[in-house]
């Protein structure tokens, strides 16, 4: 199982952050997630416990389960299913006000179910992937809630 955390700050309110971090259609803003959706909404919020996201990205498909929700602070979510098939242990987004804006950490644990070359070909390319997609995922964040600060007042 390979486990990795992809941080930035972003210079907008720890609302606005977790909020746009947790609605999976803003992901699709970048050119590694081809498509996003709410499957269904959670209990008492959209994103909330139990909400089902739907993601396709250029590598695969995966559909996610959010298990906690405490805004702005934190979501924790499953992957319940992927093509291809992968393990999934940790999906967490963690929020922080820190001056400047918000600290996002958001923390993965995977791994390719492949006997003998599974936890090779994670290390040595799954991983690789999944923490440039995250990355391109915040920088999208950072670009929608700083390019026109009167929108997220």
């Amino acid at each position: 199982m390979e486990t990795l955390t992809v941080q930035r700050v972003i210079a907008a309110p720890i609302a606005d952050v977790f909020g746009w971090c947790a609605a999976t259609t803003n992901y699709t803003r970048t050119p590694f997630v081809l498509k996003a959706r709410l499957a269904r909404p959670g209990r008492g919020a959209p994103y909330g416990v139990g909400a089902v996201r739907l993601h396709t990205w250029v590598i695969g498909w995966f559909r996610e389960r959010i298990t906690a929700y405490h805004p702005p602070y934190d979501f924790d979510y499953a992957v319940e299913r992927s093509f291809p098939p992968a393990r999934h242990e940790l999906g967490r987004m963690t929020f922080t006000e820190v001056p400047g804006g918000t600290q996002v950490a958001w923390t993965t644990s995977f791994q390719v179910p492949l006997p003998l070359v599974g936890a090779a070909l994670t290390r040595a390319l799954a991983k690789p992937v999944v923490a440039h997609v995250f990355g391109r995922i915040l920088d999208a964040a950072d670009t929608a809630l700083t390019a026109a600060p009167a929108n997220h007042r």
